[in-house]
């Protein structure tokens, strides 16, 4: 099993929501683009003004991307079974 890395963006305010499932459309979109297996991109709510978009992968994939789309954080992945 290959660990994961989550890439983070964080968004808030009152248009937070829309703003995120938007940067999660781009986010899909350079994963078609560059072929990325085994890599999925959502939106998670935090509260009512706070989401985030994020891109989870393989790690050493998630590393080589990282400075290209520069999130703002990052976090181990979920580990699959």
């Amino acid at each position: 099993m290959s660990d994961k890395l989550k890439l983070i963006w964080d968004f808030r305010g009152p248009d937070a929501k829309h703003i995120a499932e938007h940067h999660a459309i781009h986010l899909r979109e350079y994963v078609k683009a560059e072929n990325l297996e085994n890599t999925i991109c959502d939106i998670q709510e935090l509260s009512e003004m706070r989401f985030i978009a994020f891109m989870e992968g393989p790690k050493e994939k998630m590393e080589s991307v990282k400075p290209i789309l520069k999130p703002q954080f990052e976090m181990p992945g979920e580990a699959k079974k």
